[in-house]
């Protein structure tokens, strides 16, 4: 119960302070300054944003369903705040007596499948909101959400399956202590780890993939019709699910507290105070770190289009997480697992010679119409002018 309590304040000032820590690194990207005037370095400016936003009149626009159109923020908060239970923050905590306790909310034997089911139902939030906004534009921006999360968690589970396959179990710690007596999974398995962490941004609505609230056409998506904390909710739950998403892939491919990347000396399963102590900060150092690489990729590529981002997911994505699945299943069965990252680099061989004999459809290509500078008709009649 203690580390449930500690981790979701944890993670709600997470929330906050990482809108800061996202305008920050916004600004630095585009060459300004970023919020500098409340506190120091503009360190209080997320209270001044939230007494803002309580204070905010709570609009509600005329023909909107008002039960759905106020659950919808709850429906997206929720699950985001629920999930980190199952993820191992520590090792074992030694009380004497030859007792221990796990610095983990609940060491469940589903816990991986826990947190994908919890994680899968923010989309009913965003998807209610549309559609009980009454707004073409919400409506639109909802039904996106829904298939870009029905399209993405698919390559997230079939990576998901090749970490399971590899280590051999569902339970959080022992995925941790597999990489602690091994190698991380990031280094065995670096395809599934790429594969994971672009579904962990598409999951999270995160840019480059944030379709649904895509502000060139849909206005500002589902939460065009939300204000005042309404509003709030909907971004309290996406940057906590950036953050539980961080801390999923730190136990999944980082080691979780490892601090050893291959084979060799690494920290203890257990220990005293300070080394649960020292664990936790390796583990939120990790975090951290993947945090502000999902920030960097948002200030740095450009949104695809719509259309682009199922072709990902159907046409690439998906048969490449079914291609890892196939391989990882072979080296666990012929009980090669050490060598899995020689699996990788074979794939991607493959891949760079396949890839260029594959049929490919350009929707972008230029079309010779006439009068056109592309026709080749425009360029022959200059010709026939000088006969």
């Amino acid at each position: 119960m203690a580390v449930i309590l500690i981790v979701l304040h944890l993670a709600l000032g997470v929330a906050a302070y990482g809108i800061l820590l996202e305008r920050k690194i916004a600004a630095w990207v585009q060459d300004r300054i970023g919020p500098n005037r409340v506190g120091p370095m503009g360190l209080l400016q997320p209270i001044a944003d939230g007494l803002k936003l309580f204070l905010k009149e709570d609009f509600m626009p005329r023909g909107v369903d008002k039960v759905l159109f106020i659950l919808a923020p709850a429906f997206s908060a929720i699950p985001a705040m629920i999930g980190f239970v199952i993820i191992p923050w520590a090792g074992m905590l030694e009380l004497g007596s030859g007792r221990t306790v796990a610095i983990i909310g609940a060491d469940i034997n589903i816990g991986i499948v826990y947190l994908l089911a919890t994680a899968s139902l923010g989309v009913y939030g965003v998807g209610l909101g549309g559609w009980a906004s009454n707004n073409k534009y919400s409506f639109l921006g909802g039904l996106r959400a829904a298939a870009q999360m029905i399209s993405y968690e698919i390559p997230m589970g079939l990576s998901l399956l090749c970490v399971i396959l590899a280590a051999g179990t569902l339970l959080p710690m022992e995925i941790v202590q597999k990489q602690l007596d091994g190698q991380w999974f990031l280094l065995q398995q670096p395809l599934a780890a790429a594969l994971f962490f672009i579904c962990m941004l598409a999951e999270a609505n995160r840019a480059p993939f944030d379709l649904s609230e895509a502000e060139q056409e849909l206005v500002g998506g589902w939460h065009t019709e939300y204000s005042s904390m309404k509003w709030a909710l909907f971004f309290l739950g996406e940057y906590i699910h950036v953050f539980v998403g961080a801390a999923f892939f730190t136990m999944l491919f980082l080691g979780g507290w490892s601090i050893n990347p291959v084979t060799g000396w690494d920290l203890p399963m257990a220990g005293q105070w300070w080394m649960i102590l020292v664990q936790f900060g390796i583990v939120m150092g990790k975090v951290f770190l993947l945090i502000v690489f999902g920030m960097m990729i948002r200030w740095t590529l450009p949104r695809f289009r719509f259309d682009q981002l199922m072709k990902l997911a159907w046409e690439a994505m998906i048969p490449l997480g079914l291609v890892l699945l196939l391989m990882t299943s072979f080296f666990v069965f012929m009980g090669w697992t050490t060598w899995l990252w020689t699996g990788s680099l074979v794939l991607l061989v493959g891949i760079w010679i396949i890839l260029p004999a594959l049929p490919r459809y350009d929707p972008n290509r230029r079309l010779g119409l006439l009068g056109s500078r592309f026709s080749p008709l425009a360029e022959e009649a200059p010709a026939r002018v000088e006969d």
